[in-house]
């Protein structure tokens, strides 16, 4: 199934990740409105569009706001006549330890992240609604979102909000035939080229050679564009029964996120006392606590960071 006749708006679509997915999806045929806050940078990934025998359209503007929602909603249905897909992507970082988080850190992230997916969405799916013939809502997370990361408590608190909201949606949105997922990309971009842990796989990367197994398979690392076919399959007609999904997705593999679920279930009449909670824990709950952050497989030797 193409996309020809779609319209998708990709926020957050200048560079990497978004850039990757306004490509694939007007690779599929449909027509893409794309966004950064650098209007060359937004220009430019027009460009390379259209060059490719693609249609687009850019809307320069930061998301958060609600009148940057409007705007590319208006761009879509005055540039392309409909609006059939949105991908919430954009975003940005303000990493620090939580003692040294400053209130700009914090709202900076969440308005972007948080506040630019929520306005950016309920403006779209007012017109889907009104519009009646479904649509697609393709919101990017994090493992972070799902896992945690040491000085991420802004970023962290984004993207889990936007899984939550996501399986709000999915519920609302039905009886509209208004999909809504949430993807979570692990790809070589400008933040993991910092992390010496995946420095080898961006080499190779950067050289224009293959991806090592270890990274694409064990790992499941890849690049923007192992990502961008999800994103695009999601927005089509073959995933118009994929709703309330957190897929995660690089490199060579892809995984179906659970539901936060009980780990463990105990029961005691009279229920749990702080004397019961003392006793009980470290036979009967400490073995289901749950591990936090992300775990990586040991590096093989042949990619291990060369010392200073």
């Amino acid at each position: 199934m193409s996309l020809d006749g779609k319209v998708a708006i990709v926020t957050g679509s200048g560079r990497g990740l978004g850039l990757a997915y306004a490509q694939e999806l007007a690779r599929r045929g449909a027509h893409v409105v794309v966004n950064d806050i650098d209007a060359d940078v937004t220009a430019e990934a027009v460009a390379t569009i259209e060059a490719s025998g693609g249609r687009a359209v850019g809307v320069t503007a930061p998301v958060g706001p609600t009148g940057t929602a409007q705007e590319l909603v208006d761009t879509a249905l005055a540039t392309f006549g409909r609006l059939d897909a949105l991908v919430t992507n954009a975003g940005v970082l303000r990493d620090t330890v939580l003692w040294k988080m400053s209130d700009d850190d914090f709202d900076t992230v969440v308005t972007v992240h948080l506040r630019g997916t929520f306005t950016t969405v309920r403006e779209a799916v007012r017109h889907m609604r009104q519009a009646g013939e479904g649509g697609r809502i393709i919101c990017i997370g994090s493992p972070t979102g799902q896992r945690g990361t040491f000085g991420q408590t802004n970023y962290a608190a984004a993207k889990a909000g936007i899984v939550g909201m996501v399986r709000t949606w999915a519920l609302e949105l039905k009886r509209a035939g208004i999909t809504a997922n949430t993807v979570v990309p692990v790809a070589a971009t400008a933040m993991t080229a910092t992390v010496p842990y995946f420095a080898a796989a961006v080499r190779a990367e950067a050289d224009g050679e293959p991806m090592p197994a270890f990274f694409r398979h064990d790992l499941g690392f890849g690049t923007v564009d192992d990502v961008a076919g999800l994103v695009a399959f999601l927005a089509s007609d073959a995933a118009a029964k994929v709703t309330g999904q957190v897929i995660g997705v690089g490199g060579d593999r892809l995984q179906i996120w659970t539901h936060p679920e009980a780990a463990l279930t105990a029961y005691r009449e009279g229920g749990w006392t702080y004397d019961a909670l003392v006793e009980a824990w470290p036979t009967t709950f400490d073995g289901a606590a749950q591990s936090v952050g992300e775990r990586f497989p040991e590096l093989p030797a042949q990619f291990q960071p060369a010392s200073p």
